[in-house]
């Protein structure tokens, strides 16, 4: 719908990224501008905030401080992970959040996220226009793992990749310092989508990076997987090996599966992690030699001191062309990125159908992986090292980040 007048929101889900509060800056930013909406919220902890009916006035806070949301990781009004049920099995949530909606006059409402939140998106949109009311819904992509469909790449993936082969190539120098025998195991995020293991081959592309790497895309066999770092150490006296949290084997277990039931989150995901040090204390049976296991958890989503000046400037502007779009009449739409060509690099905005977008994941390409944890193509390489380009960080104050600082002022209730 055009010229819908009332206010805009903005919602956040599911893991964080180094550049989503970017995403929240250009939504913010931008939605201040527009003479059709009349105030901008932040939505407190995503979907369930609006639930709650708890969300931040943006419209109170310092230009300033919005701007510094641009080098500020992770999620400065606080993400969520919240499974909307199907409206046929649980009608409650949709019909509070049109309740909230219609209370506070919300035309315009932003979900920035992954696959799930892209899914949360689509149901909304698809219910209020059930009901006949007219709100432009549109999802902002992000996700560290690139699995989203319909886009080149994601943000946060660049930024996320530039950590993973940056730590690598420093961890290469420190692993192979001493003149005994050393297995180094690094775990990276990832569960059905290797996008960011796959980063370590941006690191083996500069002589120095790990000797093998394992995605989830291809099935784990332990017996090759044990005997290739034999191998290697006995070849170099050395291995650095780096591994996906999601690796798994042909029986779809999950290497931690083996030894320990799994908890899930409230999207049904199995809360993965230990995987390095699993491997790494068979390997210090098998072959007797010091082990190291590396965990980079949470510090690859949230390095925004190594974050990607394209990876920044995109993530921005996908808020950005997001509001516009909206108040323009779009709706029901994702904005994704087009890859025009890679040298030079340059890419073109676009709107996905969040149907298509919502759940479907998009995995490494199988032709780009080589066997037997060898690593990836130079059609990998040639595809990542544009988004990994360029440095944009915080201003540094007394030598350390100066991130954004909002007040947080909350709405009040109607």
């Amino acid at each position: 719908m055009k010229n819908l007048v009332g206010a805009a929101i903005l919602g956040q889900s599911g893991g964080p990224t180094s550049v989503i509060n970017a995403s929240a800056a250009g939504v913010f930013i931008e939605a201040l501008k527009q003479p059709n909406i009349t105030a901008v919220y932040g939505a407190k902890h995503g979907v369930k905030g609006i639930l709650n009916e708890e969300f931040y006035d943006i419209n109170k806070e310092d230009l300033k401080e919005l701007e510094l949301l641009k080098n500020t990781p992770s999620s400065m009004i606080g993400s969520v992970r919240y499974k909307l049920k199907p409206l046929k099995k649980d009608p409650s949530d949709y019909q509070r959040l049109l309740e909230v909606f219609r209370k506070y006059n919300i035309r315009y409402f932003f979900y920035n996220g992954g696959n799930d939140s892209m899914d949360t998106c689509n149901k909304i949109s698809k219910f209020f226009k059930s009901e006949g009311y007219d709100c432009n819904v549109i999802g902002v992509p992000k996700t560290i793992d690139n699995d989203l469909f319909g886009t080149d790449h994601t943000p946060g993936y660049g930024s996320a990749a530039k950590y993973v082969a940056t730590t690598l190539m420093e961890l290469y120098h420190d692993a192979t310092v001493y003149d005994t025998p050393m297995v180094t195991v690094v775990e990276v995020m990832g569960r059905n989508a290797g996008w960011l293991t796959a980063a370590a081959q941006l690191a083996v592309a500069k002589g120095q990076g790990p000797d093998l790497i394992y995605l989830p895309e291809v099935a784990f066999d332990y017996d090759e997987f044990y005997a290739s770092v034999a191998e290697v150490v006995k070849r170099k006296g050395k291995a650095i090996v780096v591994v996906s949290e999601g690796i798994k084997d042909k029986d779809g277990k999950y290497v931690p599966e083996h030894y320990t039931s799994l908890s899930k989150d409230s999207f049904g995901h199995a809360q993965l992690g230990g995987t390095a040090q699993i491997l790494a204390d068979h390997i210090k049976e098998q072959l007797n030699v010091k082990v190291r296991a590396i965990e980079f958890s949470l510090l690859q989503r949230c390095a925004a001191h190594l974050a990607s000046k394209n990876d920044v400037k995109e993530a921005y502007m996908a808020g950005v062309k997001a509001v516009r779009a909206a108040v323009k009449g779009s709706t029901d739409k994702m904005v994704g990125f087009e890859r025009v060509s890679s040298n030079p690099y340059k890419i073109k905005y676009k709107l996905v159908s969040l149907a298509k977008a919502a759940n479907t994941e998009k995995v490494v390409p199988a032709e780009w992986i080589l066997p037997n944890g060898k690593g990836l193509t130079q059609e990998y390489v040639d595809y990542a090292l544009p988004l990994i380009q360029g440095d944009d960080k915080a201003p540094l104050v007394d030598g350390l980040p100066r991130f954004a600082n909002l007040k947080k002022i909350l709405v009040e209730k109607k």
